[in-house]
């Protein structure tokens, strides 16, 4: 079963497809533009819809999802922790 879905192989969150992913679960991700599967641990409980993180982030990066700079993490993010406006802000302002 997938969990969640990543579009590039150099994305660094994938999107979560499936209700009710808890923290300690591991989960499937598809990366579709390599068509190829990875597994991730939940490391925080992560809502339909959301975004995880797939690779480790220090505050100040950038983060890529969609192949697209979505803004700077304002915290550092574990593989498996959840990836929302707590630890994520727009570069924008």
């Amino acid at each position: 079963m997938i969990h969640f879905l990543v579009h590039d192989e150099n994305d660094s969150v994938g999107v979560v497809v499936v209700e009710g992913m808890k923290a300690g679960r591991e989960l499937t991700g598809w990366i579709m533009d390599q068509d190829r599967e990875i597994k991730v641990r939940a490391q925080s409980d992560v809502p339909i819809g959301h975004k995880l993180a797939i690779r480790e982030l220090k505050s100040g990066d950038t983060v890529i999802k969609y192949g697209v700079d979505i803004g700077r993490t304002i915290a550092p993010i574990k593989v498996g922790e959840h990836a929302h406006v707590h630890n994520i802000k727009t570069k924008r302002w």
